[in-house]
């Protein structure tokens, strides 16, 4: 891949982990200046699921963030968009899907299969 290539990935990377970084911080606020008091159960049980629902949302992100970290890592040491299974290069199309891929659509699939076996 070339420094270009890196370069365009590179950014992608960063604008997402800002994006989700952004939408964390900005629900850290919400749930600090929510404080609501509901005398009513029902709004207090459907505050409390929705802030449920929220946090789930949040821990997924924060997963991505540590995955587009690794992608950034790979970026600086030479082993993005390269399969870790068989080694060969990531098609480009999968890369801009999923730029935090580490495994080809071939192991990939193999790896789902696999999955669905067990």
């Amino acid at each position: 891949m070339d420094a270009e290539k890196r370069e365009q990935y590179r950014q992608l990377l960063l604008d997402e982990m800002r994006g989700l970084l952004s939408e964390a911080d900005k629900t850290v606020h919400e749930m600090a200046d929510d404080a609501s008091h509901f005398p009513d159960p029902t709004d207090r049980a459907t505050q409390e699921s929705d802030r449920t629902f929220e946090l789930r949302i949040r821990d997924r992100e924060r997963k991505l963030v540590n995955k587009i970290k690794e992608a950034l890592e790979r970026l600086d040491d030479g082993t993005f968009g390269i399969c870790e299974e068989c080694g060969e290069e990531i098609g480009e199309a999968r890369l801009k899907a999923r730029p935090v891929t580490t495994l080809c659509i071939n192991c990939k699939m193999e790896a789902e299969e696999k999955e669905k076996r067990l």
